[in-house]
């Protein structure tokens, strides 16, 4: 059998291939990853940092991390509002509870935010409070 190896010229060079992203999709992924953090009241860290990186650009990072960061910040009141709640004697289970459901979603929003950013697309949480324009 002999096998039919491609031309020099059908083949291109690993310089050449097609960019999928770039130092902008992967500020814009740390800017939905840094949701990690939002059970450690930290969440909104890393998407300040990359809106202030970025904000002489007007699309791209710096629209994913003002997304981000409205998300963020959402999730930071609402974890707010749970520790208030969890300080309270009687009703305290129930703060405790909203802390962790607030943590996980940031986490599981977060993450999917970050795998469709990394592929080039936008993406819009589900719910968030338009605080930063």
């Amino acid at each position: 059998m002999s096998q039919q190896y491609p031309s020099p010229h059908e083949q291109q060079p690993y310089g050449d291939q097609p960019r999928t992203g770039g130092s902008g999709s992967n500020l814009a992924m740390v800017a939905h990853l840094g949701g990690i953090l939002t059970y450690f009241f930290a969440g909104w860290v890393a998407s300040l940092v990359v809106l202030l990186v970025e904000r002489d650009r007007p699309h791209g990072a710096r629209e994913e991390a003002r997304v981000a960061l409205n998300f963020q910040l959402t999730l930071l009141i609402a974890m707010v509002v749970g520790k208030i709640i969890d300080s309270l004697p009687v009703i305290g289970i129930i703060g405790w509870i909203l802390m962790l459901a607030v943590g996980i979603i940031g986490l599981v929003l977060s993450i999917l935010a970050a795998i469709t950013v990394s592929r080039g697309a936008s993406y819009r949480y589900p719910f968030s409070l338009e605080l930063v324009r």
